[in-house]
């Protein structure tokens, strides 16, 4: 199906039509389908659960459990065009049923951020500086549509069904969160 060496190029490479046909093969218990799949996606649910839980060990375990999930699941997908979507809804859910389970929200800690940030081979330096100016100076809403926007490639109006919003309130924190970093940058007076 591929190569190690092109993991490289799949994992910046989101795309939908790819992605459906993963996970038919999941669906068909094909394990080198989900090995795909999880090179496609694993950079975006791992970030976006982190921003909602700011944990690194629960990152990971929603990651862990995503991944069960979609093996068990990939059957029932409906392509709609929007596997990614689909993915971090469940990644959402994963995420508020572990803070329910806890009942917590701690700081995630920089040197966790740092980490995630410099290993992370498909963003420029340029992403790296906006995606840390973010986690230090946005609030928790603010960042996560920020990294929804800005790292996965989501439109607004998808990130407002994500996060369950009105889209008018994603767009005014959006809008609020890029002047507060043209500020920090120096853009704005």
């Amino acid at each position: 199906m591929f190569s190690l060496t092109s993991m490289e190029k799949i994992k910046a490479d989101c795309n939908p039509e790819a992605m459906e046909q993963c996970l038919l093969g999941i669906g068909e218990q094909d394990l080198k389908a989900l090995e795909e799949f999880y090179y496609r996606t694993s950079t975006s649910v791992y970030g976006f659960a982190l921003s909602v839980l700011k944990n690194t060990q629960d990152a990971e375990d929603v990651m862990h459990d995503l991944y069960i999930l979609v093996w068990s699941a990939a059957g029932k997908y409906h392509a709609d065009g929007k596997p990614m979507a689909w993915v971090l809804t469940i990644t959402r859910n994963l995420c508020l049923q572990k803070l329910r389970e806890y009942r917590k929200q701690s700081d995630i800690p920089r040197e966790d951020w740092e980490v995630y940030i410099s290993n992370n081979g498909q963003m420029s330096a340029e992403d790296k500086l906006v995606l840390t100016e973010c986690l230090k100076n946005l609030s928790d809403e603010e960042r996560q549509i920020v990294m929804l926007h800005a790292v996965s490639g989501f439109k607004h109006r998808e990130i407002a069904r994500l996060l369950e919003m009105p889209l008018s309130t994603v767009l005014s924190k959006y809008n609020r969160a890029m002047k507060k970093l043209r500020k920090i940058y120096g853009g704005e007076q």
